[in-house]
């Protein structure tokens, strides 16, 4: 028979006779700049050694697709194959050359905890530049039915990015490589914006009044990883870009969520590619 045990907390952090009763945990905490006791490099090397896989490095220039359409296009277009280097347990890279740039992607992380998961053993396992390209809810009025948004900055309603930066309203992404990025795509007449985003973790939640309230804002459209993501990046001084594909009015129009031909991935690979071309340029890697 288990023999069951009930461990009670040493002090209750709600406890009406705390002065700090009502405060969350993310608000209250002050440890930012702390170490990790648990390191993304650790974790790789035990998987490293239960996979028999090498210390090999996987590409400088590496994407996140949560869809999962780019990850489907990149295999059928270029060929990408599995990659030999990629250790983590919960995802699959895919890698490729074009234009004698090497690429990895990694598809299907969705949500700012688990794009930061991936983001932290990107960057310990040889990636120089992360791009994200999720798709996003409309907040501002635009007549068109698609299209991206560089994002500046992202509205901090989750829960990731307080784990990396004390307390605010935002996070900013790095001027240097919005600059970079809004000079290498503004050739290409793909319709674009550039502005703030609202990063959610529960988009079931998005109500009529929280919607009124990011238009009122200013905010560009609703996504779910690029506040976690920018946080990390401002964290661990990672280069990391979020884009975010509009594709959506929250499914309350009829053939909602259309990204145009191939899912949009062809046109968005091409934002990608000018961007990646552009930053090993100004790394002097090009």
């Amino acid at each position: 028979m288990i023999q069951l045990e009930r461990v009670v907390p040493a002090r209750d952090p709600f406890d009406e006779s705390d002065r700090s009763v009502g405060i969350s945990p993310l608000i209250e905490r002050s440890d930012h700049a702390a170490p990790s006791a648990f390191r993304p490099e650790n974790m790789l090397r035990e998987a490293r050694r239960q996979k028999g896989l090498g210390n090999g490095s996987v590409p400088r220039v590496c994407i996140l697709d949560p869809d999962g359409d780019l990850v489907d296009f990149v295999q059928t277009e270029y060929g990408a194959s599995r990659s030999e280097n990629w250790a983590c347990y919960h995802t699959r890279m895919w890698e490729w050359e074009q234009a004698g740039i090497r690429y990895g992607i990694v598809g299907h992380a969705v949500g700012g905890p688990f794009s930061v998961l991936v983001a932290e053993q990107l960057f310990v396992s040889g990636c120089g530049l992360l791009i994200s390209m999720a798709s996003a809810g409309q907040i501002s009025d635009r007549a068109e039915r698609t299209y991206y948004v560089l994002i500046e900055r992202a509205l901090r309603d989750e829960g990731t990015s307080y784990h990396y930066l004390p307390s605010a309203a935002y996070v900013e992404a790095d001027r240097r490589l919005l600059d970079l990025a809004l000079e290498a795509v503004s050739p290409s007449g793909v319709p674009m914006l550039s502005g703030s985003t609202w990063t959610t973790d529960a988009p079931f939640r998005e109500t009529e009044d929280a919607i009124a309230r990011r238009k009122a804002e200013g905010l560009l459209a609703v996504e779910m990883e690029a506040a976690a993501l920018y946080a990390f990046a401002a964290a661990r001084e990672c280069d990391v870009l979020c884009l975010a594909h509009v594709t959506n009015q929250f499914g309350r129009a009829q053939g909602d969520f259309d990204k145009g031909p191939r899912n949009g991935a062809e046109t968005s690979m091409r934002m990608v590619a000018s961007i990646a071309g552009a930053w090993l340029v100004e790394r002097g890697i090009a």
